[in-house]
Formats: C-alpha cells, sequence, structure tokens
C-alpha cells in the first residue's frame, strides 16, 4: 500500500432530490441507497465504500437535513447531526438548474456548526443544463462560502465522478484501508432488502404517504432442494386510508410493488426469490417512541 493512502468519511447533503443516493451509488458502483423522488427517502446513516488506489472512501448516506413535524423527523435530523459531526468531509449538492433558494440556504448556514469537516460543493445534474447555465450556477455557488473545492458532475451520464472521487480522497486523511476491499456496505442483506422494498412501494404514491411507509422483515430462507429464497416481509402504514392505497383495487398495486421489488432483490442476491408482502397497520408510528423501536429508529 502507497505510504499517500488515504482514507475517511464523506457525507452528502442538500435539499431533497438533488441526487445524494444517486451519487453515493454511483461512486461505490453499486446500488447501496435507494432513491426516490420523494423527501425523506433515506432514513438511516447507509455508509458505502469506494475503493481507489489512491484511498478509499467511505460514504456515509443520511436523511436530508429539514424542519421536523414528528417525532421521526427529530430523531432524523440528531441522526444527520451525529454525522455531519463525525465526517471529514461535507459534500454538499445543488442540481444544476434549479436556482438557490431558502432550503439550500439554511442547510449552508448549519454547515457553520461542523468546523472539523472540509466543505466541498457538488452541482449535480449537470448533464441537465448548457454550459453557460452550468457556468452561472457555479458561480453563484461559489458565493455561499469559502468551499475547499466546487466540482460539477453528473451521475447519470458518469460525468466527473472520478475527478470528484479523486478530490474526495485528496481531502482525506492520511490512512489505513478502514475496510476490506470486498467490502462495499456495512448495511445487512435483511437490511438492503427492506429498503428495495419500501423504494419500490413509494412508487406512485403522493401526499402524505412517503412518510407513513415503513417495512421490516418476518423471515428470510432458501426453500429446501431448490434455488428459490423465500422472504416474508410486512408494509407498515399509520391509516386504515393509506393500507388501502397500497394495497390498491384488488389488490393490484401491491401485486406491482411485490413484482418491482423481487426483480431487485434477485439481482441483490443472485437468485430467484418468492416474496410475500403483507400490509399492516402500526397507528401513527412516527410519534410514538416505543413503535418507532420496533420499526428501528
Amino acid at each position: 500500500m502507497s505510504s499517500e493512502f488515504r482514507a475517511g468519511f464523506v457525507t452528502f447533503v442538500g435539499r431533497p432530490n438533488v441526487g445524494k443516493s444517486t451519487l453515493t451509488n454511483a461512486l461505490v458502483g453499486e446500488k447501496i441507497a435507494i432513491t426516490s423522488d420523494k423527501p425523506q427517502t433515506t432514513r438511516k446513516a447507509i455508509r458505502g465504500i469506494a475503493h481507489l488506489n489512491s484511498g478509499q472512501l467511505i460514504i456515509v448516506d443520511t436523511p436530508g437535513l429539514h424542519r421536523p413535524r414528528t417525532l421521526l423527523g427529530e430523531r432524523l435530523n440528531d441522526l444527520v447531526a451525529s454525522t455531519l459531526g463525525a465526517v471529514d468531509v461535507i459534500g454538499m449538492c445543488f442540481p444544476a438548474g434549479d436556482k438557490i433558494g431558502p432550503g439550500d440556504k439554511f442547510i449552508n448556514e448549519q454547515l457553520s456548526s461542523f468546523p472539523k469537516a472540509k466543505c466541498v460543493a457538488i452541482v449535480t445534474k449537470s448533464e441537465t443544463v448548457s454550459r453557460e447555465e452550468l457556468a452561472n450556477q457555479l458561480l453563484e455557488v461559489s458565493k455561499l462560502r469559502d468551499w475547499s473545492e466546487i466540482i460539477p458532475v453528473s451521475a447519470i451520464a458518469g460525468s466527473q465522478l472520478d475527478e470528484l472521487a479523486q478530490l474526495l480522497v485528496g481531502l482525506m486523511p492520511l490512512s489505513e484501508e478502514l475496510y476490506p476491499k470486498e467490502t462495499i456496505t456495512d448495511e445487512s442483506i435483511e437490511s438492503r432488502i427492506c429498503e428495495l422494498i419500501r423504494e419500490a412501494s413509494l412508487e406512485g404514491v403522493r401526499h402524505e404517504l412517503p412518510h407513513s411507509l415503513a417495512v421490516t422483515m418476518d423471515e428470510m430462507k432458501k426453500r429446501e432442494n431448490s434455488e428459490l429464497t423465500d422472504i416474508h416481509a410486512n408494509i407498515f402504514v399509520e391509516r386504515d386510508s393509506q393500507k388501502g392505497i397500497v394495497l390498491g383495487k384488488g389488490g393490484s398495486r401491491l401485486k406491482d410493488v411485490g413484482t418491482r421489488a423481487r426483480k431487485e432483490i434477485e439481482a441483490l442476491i443472485g437468485g430467484p426469490v418468492f416474496l410475500s408482502l403483507r400490509v399492516k397497520i402500526a397507528h401513527e408510528w412516527q410519534r410514538d417512541p416505543k413503535q418507532l423501536g420496533k420499526l428501528g429508529f
């Protein structure tokens, strides 16, 4: 290992839907974090590990900073604050095509509370705008603070990802490897499967429902004398009306969720899956400390 090898922790922050989880997955090279256009899709600090010749990036994908309305929201904000206080680099993401607004300024102000971390500005979704628009956005972002670096990227087009990875590694402390080369996440398979089911459940829902969805697993085991893996999981909602939305007419929507999730799960575990999903009600779980604990928060 080179004497110049560096390793450390980076987290991406920004308003909802700025591309934080997509960027995490692109840098790791595998789907670690689920993605959705719904706010607060990410609910845990998920670690993905990017291995480079010059170093190792441990990318901590966190929930977005927001003004909380529930106990769950408060706990997510506490999780973000504890993560930001411990990382080496914070990358703040700004979509290339969106004007800088109050949400961006609010998060930028919060960064001053974490002086240990170096701050990098990442202008995401660069493929969506012209060169001139991109140059203007980079200029506007540069006015917010004295960033260690500013870089435009496109996770979808794969543009500037290698440059971003090298830039981030260069800001890390000199260190031995923190994870073995074959490790790309410290998330369990069961946890990743529950997240894939939640991602499929988020597709096409609206209003308050995304916040009310939680997924747990009852059982996962290989069927005897078969390649098939049986998975039994639960989708929790907070009210009867939400259960109807998740099920759909005659159970049609739940069937679609199962089909979408099973495809992703089979890609993850590398074999065929029998997926059984049940929809259950945990009344007002986002506000109930006991139920939050049961659901893993």
